[in-house]
């Protein structure tokens, strides 16, 4: 019995040993073809920082630069290409600013309706209830065609409004914060109601301190969504530079005549995603913390 019990946790830790590094080797290419030089990435040789021997920057030399001043070890010639090649640092402000304005503007949404969800009684309550389900069954692309052309009839396309306003109502964020909320004590509310407080001053006064754990969660799921979005900033953004967000970025090393800049391209894409690990590592202990409290109701 005991050996049986040893054999399947065994089986267990494999399974999760081999997803861990499917889901790793992609970040682990990524790391590495961002040390390569582009001939060690072409003939997928070197190991994982590569050789780091010099390299000359054939590009630099054609427009008139000398050798000298065009060599460079692969790794400084990968990451300074990152920010040369295109404005990166614009295109992570621009990320910052979509994905802060869409967060920010879902919670003050969603802390609301989530609320009134939980705890308040009135007619068509579950119905309501009902239709924020059957709205996470809605896949983004469904809707992308009517919500472009209504965002071009009024003239908001090519702009941060473009980009944030479709995204302001997150039926997931109101799933989430009402399966929390569903874990307060009625009696908390009850004695906010008797010391004379408002259902809005409740909410925001009484629920969201409650809430952080959950909002962190959530936090996660929205800023990684949106920042690492191609489709939509895709489709809405077409005729202006300076409102790239950072996946958009990756598109100025695509393929040419000369072949794809993967080195820079990897390099990019490591810088973009290392904000996210960051805040994920910070964060983890609340972020399971909200996820499990969500669902304990």
């Amino acid at each position: 019995m005991i050996l049986a019990h040893h054999i399947g946790e065994g089986w267990k830790h494999l399974v999760l040993i081999l997803g861990a590094i499917i889901v790793i080797l992609p970040f682990y290419v990524m790391l590495s073809y961002s040390f390569k030089s582009p001939g060690e990435i072409d003939r997928n040789e070197g190991g994982f920082f590569g050789a780091q021997e010099l390299m000359v920057d054939e590009r630099c030399v054609v427009v008139g630069g000398s050798r000298e001043d065009c060599t460079f070890l692969p790794v400084v010639f990968n990451y300074s290409k990152a920010f040369s090649e295109a404005p990166l640092l614009r295109y992570l402000f621009n990320g910052v600013v979509v994905t802060l304005s869409i967060f920010l503007i879902q919670v003050i949404i969603a802390l609301p309706c989530a609320y009134a969800l939980a705890k308040l009684r009135f007619k068509g309550r579950e119905f309501v209830f009902g239709m924020v389900l059957f709205c996470l069954l809605i896949p983004v692309h469904a809707i992308a065609l009517p919500l472009y052309i209504m965002l071009a009839k009024v003239g908001l396309t090519n702009s941060y409004a473009a980009l944030i306003i479709p995204w302001t109502i997150s039926v997931f964020g109101i799933f989430l914060m009402r399966q929390f909320f569903m874990t307060v004590p009625d009696d908390l509310i009850d004695a906010a109601r008797m010391d004379g407080m408002s259902e809005l001053s409740i909410v925001w006064k009484v629920m969201l301190p409650t809430a952080v754990p959950a909002l962190l969660a959530f936090a996660i799921f929205s800023v990684v969504a949106h920042w690492n979005d191609y489709f939509w900033p895709r489709i809405v953004v077409t005729g202006n530079r300076d409102l790239f967000t950072p996946p958009l970025g990756l598109r100025e090393f695509k393929g040419d005549a000369d072949g794809s800049f993967y080195g820079p391209m990897m390099a990019t894409a490591t810088i973009i995603v290392t904000p996210l690990i960051v805040a994920f590592m910070l964060a983890q202990r609340r972020f399971i913390e909200g996820i499990t409290l969500s669902g304990m109701k």
